[in-house]
Parts: C-alpha cells; sequence; structure tokens
C-alpha cells in the first residue's frame, strides 16, 4: 500500500472528557492518528485504556452530557466531524462510516426482525425503496456468509447464534457501502473457532469492497494476522504506533513490551504461571502531567513523574511516548 495515499480520516488531538460526581475523567487525551484508505488499522490496549470511547468521541456516540469533547479535529471527506450539524453527521454514521459494536445480543433490537434492521440505514442513507432495499438486505446476508439469506430476513436475533449475530451487525455496517469501518472487538464474546471465521470474512470483505477498517481489540495475536499499523493505548492516549510487523519484532514502549509478555505460549512450561502486568492502570481524574505507565514500568526514572513524554520518532514510520530509548538502554536527551 503506497504511503502517499491521502488519509480517509484524519484525527489529530481528540480530547474527552466525562464530568461526574467524583470529578473529571480525562478518557481521552490528545489522540492523533490517520486512516489511509484500504488499510486495516489496530488499536490495541486493556480495558479503560481509552480504546472505544476514542472511536466512539468521532462519531458522536457519547451521550452528551456527562461526555465533553474538549478539542481536536476528526477530517472525513474534508469535513471536522466535529464541527458539522448533527443531522449531516447522522448522514455519515452508518453511511459512510460503519461502526460493529461489541456486544451484537445487546446491538440489535430484539423486537424487529434482522431484515428491517439491515433495511432501515438503506432506506434512510441511500433512499431505497422496500422492495429494493430487501433485495439488498439478502445480497448483504449472503455476503457476510449466512445461508439460506432470504428466510432470515424474517427471523428475529434471538435465532441468530452468536456468530451469525456478529455477522448480521457486520452485514448492517456495510449496508450503504462505508469508505471506513470501526469494529470494536467484535469477536470478543465468540468461541474460537467462531472468531476465526469473522476475521477471514472481515479479510475477504475489506479485499473486496476496498474499504479501510479500525480494529480494536485487546488481542495481540488477533491483530499480528490481519492489521497493517498498530496503534497502543494505555491512560487514554496513545503509547505507541507502528507497522504491525514493526511493533512485534521491535517494541519500544515498556507497556508494549509488557503487553507482549503476557501473550500465552503453546511451547512453554505446563507448570510455569501467564506473565501478569503488575499493578493498576491510571484512574485518569485528572489531565496526565506525567507518564501514565510510570508506576508500572520497570525502566521508569525521575523525570516519567513529573513530564508527560511526547511521541517520539523512532525511524519507519514507528513512534513511542517514552523518555527511555529501548535500542540503546539508556534515557533520551532530547
Amino acid at each position: 500500500m503506497p504511503n502517499v495515499a491521502q488519509p480517509v480520516l484524519d484525527v489529530q488531538d481528540l480530547k474527552t472528557v466525562f464530568r461526574t460526581r467524583g470529578g473529571e475523567v480525562h478518557a481521552v487525551n490528545n489522540v492523533s492518528f490517520s486512516l489511509k484508505p484500504g488499510e486495516l488499522l489496530g488499536v490495541v490496549g486493556e480495558s479503560g485504556s481509552g480504546k472505544s470511547v476514542t472511536m466512539m468521541s468521532l462519531l458522536g456516540l457519547l451521550p452528551s452530557p456527562p461526555a465533553e469533547i474538549r478539542h481536536g479535529t476528526v477530517m472525513f471527506d474534508g469535513r471536522d466531524l466535529l464541527k458539522i450539524k448533527p443531522q449531516a453527521l447522522r448522514a455519515v454514521r452508518g453511511g459512510q462510516i460503519g461502526f460493529v459494536f461489541q456486544d451484537p445480543m445487546t446491538s440489535l433490537n430484539p423486537v424487529y426482525t434482522v431484515g428491517m434492521q439491515i433495511m432501515e440505514p438503506l432506506r434512510k442513507h441511500m433512499g431505497l425503496s422496500k422492495r429494493a432495499a430487501a433485495t439488498r438486505a439478502r445480497e448483504l446476508l449472503e455476503l457476510v456468509g449466512i445461508p439460506d439469506a432470504q428466510r432470515r430476513l424474517d427471523d428475529y436475533p434471538h435465532q441468530f447464534s452468536g456468530g451469525m449475530r456478529q455477522r448480521v451487525m457486520i452485514a448492517i455496517a456495510l449496508a450503504c457501502d462505508p469508505k471506513v469501518l470501526i469494529a470494536d472487538e467484535p469477536t470478543t464474546a465468540l468461541d474460537v473457532t467462531i472468531q476465526a471465521q469473522i476475521l477471514e470474512l472481515m479479510q475477504e470483505l475489506r479485499e473486496k469492497l476496498g474499504m479501510a477498517v479500525i480494529w480494536i481489540t485487546h488481542d495481540l495475536g488477533v491483530i499480528a494476522g490481519i492489521a497493517d499499523r498498530v496503534l497502543v493505548m494505555y491512560g487514554g492516549q496513545i503509547v505507541e504506533h507502528a507497522p504491525v510487523a514493526d511493533l512485534f519484532r521491535d517494541p519500544q514502549h515498556p507497556y508494549t513490551r509488557a503487553l507482549l509478555k503476557t501473550i500465552p505460549s503453546i511451547s512453554g512450561e505446563r507448570a510455569k504461571r501467564l506473565t501478569v502486568i503488575e499493578g493498576q492502570p491510571p484512574l485518569m481524574l485528572a489531565a496526565p502531567d506525567a507518564c501514565p505507565f510510570r508506576a508500572r514500568c520497570d525502566v521508569a526514572f525521575a523525570r516519567c513523574a513529573v513530564e508527560n513524554p511526547p511521541r517520539y520518532d523512532v525511524g519507519h514510520g514507528h513512534d513511542a511516548a517514552c523518555f527511555y530509548d529501548a535500542r540503546t538502554g539508556a534515557p533520551r536527551h532530547a
């Protein structure tokens, strides 16, 4: 994929805060990234690192209040999605940008048939007639690999298995031929066999339709097999960004290295305990003025407690927000 391609989505300095009775929660802190046409960008990190909140902020999917987007730009198709009117944003959401949510059972409406739920965005965003929308809905179910698609349009979500419900969610997200698809941990609740089928399906659809994909997950094994580039998030900010091969071969941030060590090995000793990251994630009750990972880091030093590191460029599209240079084994001077 050529590096000269203009981004289909460009996010700069995004900051999202939740106002609560206990104070402000700084959930997303100056996040910047871009997405090129046709590429798959993986977003990884443990629960609470800001992955889902970041992506929901882009499309106005967070309830306001308590959520408030303090600043940033989200450029898509020449427009800043944070500044356009709600009606225009609704036309983008579900039309040009599709979103697959984590839990297909709670995301699908149990009182409407699957066919009606696929047809809704087709009629709303594309202006199709009821008959044309029904035909397109059947084609979408066939596209995502659901057998006997015509009959299953009249079934309700509870009549589908977990894997099939997830396929329905993907069909809804793809209904209007989006330029970008955001998949928020779409395989987390599925067993490994169905997970493999969904991953294969997404790869096929990406190649067939040429859309860009943002894949949110906590599973580095999944990212290794499907992503072009990876964002590692911690404490509501990006701590490392790299091409997928570079991230696994030469991780630069201590958090990334710790995550990689937690991946179970099939060749290890059975009696050996799994590696864990000691400590707890930060509470984020204030804007970060120090490294958020310092309390759990094995290479932290005095500067980490008084300054939040910027993202240092380490070459070949790879950067890391750390004052410690993993390649030299010494603190950075700049």
